[in-house]
């Protein structure tokens, strides 16, 4: 069990990560300082590196908190007494959610390798790849149970993925679709791959 103030921390540096993104996705990584995201906060920018060692560090964690709340979503999916069918619905319809809801967030996610150094990229990666075998694994139940036709795994997967992470680059909160509408056309559409 956390403490107070640890909780108070995690709390503080989330507030900081959301903050950090949406100067990013407004000015782009290379554009932003340090000090512009402190000024939204209304802290300073000694004050930011009690929480943060960078730009690089800050821009990490906006990273490493979605992927954790993605493999958190895939964990819980995959782990329900449904079929694999509802596993794949829930996996699209989770991502779509986050990525509406947490827009600034994964705008910044784009192309890693042209942001990240060796130190942080091998763990972005890692936490990528496995995010991606959870769809591996529910496809692969899928076809091992008869839900799905007989597939490439890995193709499709990636046609998955593909369509899912493109969504950052047009979706508009104030668009014609709610996140929850766009959550179940996607599935609608994507499950016709793989439905017999």
């Amino acid at each position: 069990m956390s403490s107070f103030k640890e909780r108070k921390i995690a709390k503080k540096k989330e507030e900081i990560l959301r903050s950090a993104a949406a100067v990013f996705a407004e000015k782009g990584y290379h554009g932003t300082t340090m000090e512009e995201v402190a000024a939204k906060l209304l802290m300073t920018k000694g004050s930011m590196y009690y929480y943060f060692k960078n730009k690089d560090d800050l821009l990490f964690h906006c990273h490493q908190m979605i992927m954790n709340k993605s493999i958190q979503n895939m964990e819980e999916i995959i782990n329900s007494p449904i079929t694999a069918k509802e596993k794949l619905e829930r996996a699209v319809k989770a991502h779509i959610m986050l990525a509406t809801n947490e827009k600034s967030i994964f705008m910044v996610m784009d192309k890693p390798n042209q942001h990240f150094t060796d130190e942080y990229l091998h763990e972005i990666l890692k936490s990528r790849t496995e995010y991606a075998a959870y769809f591996d694994q529910i496809l692969h139940e899928g076809m091992e149970k008869k839900e799905f036709q007989c597939i490439d795994i890995k193709m499709v997967r990636m046609i998955i993925l593909g369509a899912l992470n493109w969504i950052q680059e047009w979706y508009n909160p104030e668009g014609e679709k709610t996140g929850e509408q766009l959550a179940e056309t996607f599935a609608h559409y994507l499950l016709k791959m793989v439905l017999p």
